[in-house]
């Protein structure tokens, strides 16, 4: 199987953002559960390289990664990784944040790539927080104003 691990916010300072981190963890825990023969990492240059060195940190071989770091979008996940993944066989998998997986699962079959959902819970590990209560309110809405977008573009 492949594990489609996508990336979220930029890096700061070498770190990677919160909902990536979550992301990351999850695609960790994933891998250590034994399913998965290849994990296809997805996001803009700077994340997706942060994202497999938490990996490889992690202890998730480098040979079993493979990077997609063109994308600056769910929509241009979506494209490159599709190009990628036609030449590997499996069943595929995406992770994602809980939030942004409706989006993302659509975009993905948009672009050919028949993937299921493996969503982790980002919104709800973070909306415990108070401090991030506000900061998680502004991303759901901001993912409600995409996935209106995409509908508009034919994107999903």
């Amino acid at each position: 199987d492949i594990l489609i691990l996508l990336g979220a916010d930029d890096p700061t300072d070498s770190y990677i953002g919160a909902s990536t981190y979550w992301r990351s963890l999850y695609g960790v825990r994933a891998w250590r559960a034994g399913r998965f023969s290849t994990i296809v990492v997805c996001g803009a240059s700077g994340i997706a390289e942060s994202m497999r060195d938490y990996l490889v940190f992690s202890q998730v071989p480098a040979e079993n990664i493979v990077l997609e770091n063109h994308s600056s979008s769910t929509h241009e996940n979506a494209l490159f990784a599709a190009e990628i993944l036609k030449n590997l066989p499996g069943r595929k998998v995406l992770l994602t944040s809980d939030f942004h997986m409706y989006r993302s699962l659509r975009a993905f079959r948009k672009a050919g790539v028949e993937a299921e959902p493996r969503p982790i819970p980002d919104v709800l590990k973070r909306g415990s927080d108070w401090p991030q209560r506000w900061p998680l309110f502004v991303a759901l809405l901001t993912e409600t104003a995409k996935i209106t977008a995409y509908r508009l573009r034919g994107w999903i």
